[in-house]
This record gives C-alpha cells, sequence and structure tokens, in this order.
C-alpha cells in the first residue's frame, strides 16, 4: 500500500505526458482503441455497453460511441451527480450529447439511475493508468470507483489507455476497485488480474 502523495505524483505525471501528446498521435490511438474494441467477442454480443465520453486529453471515444450505437448495442452513458456518484442514460447519437456539470458531455435522455450500470454487459472505463492485476489509478474523485462496485464479477471491465499507461505495478487503497482488461493501441485488449 503506497501513500496518496504517490498517487497524486503518479496521476500529474502521466496526465502531463498526455497533454505533451500531439493531436495526430491522439487521434492515430483513438483509431487504433475502437478498432481494436469492436471486434472482442463479448462487446459484439454485448446488449448494453456502459461507456463514456471523452474528456480533455483522454483517449477519444466518439468514434467508437458511435460505431457501437450505429451496429445496434444500448450504449449508457454517465451523468455526474452533486455527490460525485454517476447516474447513467442513453446514447441516442452524438447530437443527443449536451454540457453537464464541470463541462463534460452527457446524454440528454432521462436518467436511469446509479444501478443501471449493473445492467450492462461490459464497461468501459476511463483510466490514467492500471497495472497488471488490474487495479486502476483514476483522476481522484472516486466516481469511477462507486460505479465499478456495482458491477458483477462476469462483466468485463476494460480501461482505455494510451501506449505506456498500462504498467507493472500502481499505489492503491481499499475502495479502489479493478478492472478485468485495458485496450492500448499498440497491445489492443489485453485481459488482466
Amino acid at each position: 500500500m503506497h501513500d496518496i502523495a504517490s498517487k497524486t505524483g503518479l496521476r500529474a505525471e502521466l496526465l502531463g505526458r498526455r497533454a505533451a501528446m500531439p493531436p495526430e498521435a491522439r487521434a492515430a490511438a483513438a483509431r487504433s482503441i475502437r478498432d481494436a474494441l469492436l471486434p472482442v467477442p463479448e462487446i459484439e454480443m454485448a446488449g448494453t455497453i456502459a461507456a463514456y465520453v471523452s474528456i480533455g486529453s483522454e483517449p477519444d471515444t466518439r468514434s467508437l460511441l458511435f460505431a457501437l450505437w450505429k451496429r445496434g448495442t444500448y450504449v449508457l452513458l454517465p451523468r455526474l451527480l452533486p455527490d460525485g456518484d454517476l447516474d447513467w442514460a442513453s446514447y441516442e447519437g452524438p447530437d443527443s450529447l449536451v454540457p453537464g456539470p464541470r463541462g463534460i458531455p452527457e446524454p440528454s435522455e432521462p436518467p436511469r439511475g446509479p444501478g443501471a450500470v449493473a445492467s450492462a454487459d461490459v464497461v468501459l472505463a476511463p483510466a490514467v493508468a492500471v497495472d497488471r492485476t488490474g487495479m486502476r489509478l483514476g483522476r481522484g474523485g472516486g466516481s469511477y470507483d462507486r460505479a465499478l462496485a456495482r458491477v458483477g464479477p462476469a462483466i468485463l471491465t476494460v480501461a482505455l489507455l494510451y501506449d505506456g499507461e498500462l504498467v507493472p505495478n500502481l499505489p492503491s487503497e481499499p475502495h479502489d476497485q479493478r478492472v478485468r482488461a485495458a485496450v492500448t493501441p499498440s497491445e489492443g485488449l489485453v485481459r488482466l488480474g
């Protein structure tokens, strides 16, 4: 167990590296991630996928969301609640997104409740880094730890990362939730744990 300071320092370093990436490299990474995820059997067969709209320098999820939606997958996206928890609502194409709290795009459809994530067949989660045991370093708000805690043990949970963000080990705290896989542009889907 490491202290919070090491998590904060690591998060700042990795986010700084992301911010320095040229836009072309980010766009290429987003295409590679999308193309690696779409043929994954659990994703191909999923009736419902809980995903997220990328912000800032995160690997871009917009083309992935659109591809899933076009193929008929029911896509749930988060809506940030005042207490930092996540509610969920359906994605009905790019025009269904509106600015939410902190400017984060969210679906304009009616909310389904924080428990809706438990009905997803696959959950795609943002992360700053993930280690080989599935420990996930997020942005520090705890929203996704709460959401992932509601997901059953048989559900594929995948963190979307850039190359170099799947690391040997990460500091962890008792509330931290693991993911079962990560996807990177050069390694594709890596099952963890």
